[in-house]
């Protein structure tokens, strides 16, 4: 699988789940909303651990340095 995520992208990830999280933990959303806001997180968490966002493909954007063997 290659790399589609960039250094500054996966931050941005990461931070936004770990703020989702936050706020779903303090009470600032319950029920469903919760539910999915979790997931949202996980799916955050995941892309920007393997570095490759599925999303990213049918747009052709890649947010990572370029060199010849692809992504950095």
């Amino acid at each position: 699988m290659f790399k589609n995520i960039g250094k500054s992208d996966k931050l941005i990830r990461i931070l936004l789940a770990i703020v989702l999280i936050i706020i779903v933990e303090f009470g600032g959303v319950t029920g469903l909303l919760s539910l999915l806001l979790i997931g949202l997180s996980f799916v955050f968490l995941m892309t920007a651990l393997v570095n490759f966002c599925p999303l990213y493909i049918p747009f052709g954007i890649k947010t990572c340095k370029k060199t010849r063997n692809g992504c950095v």
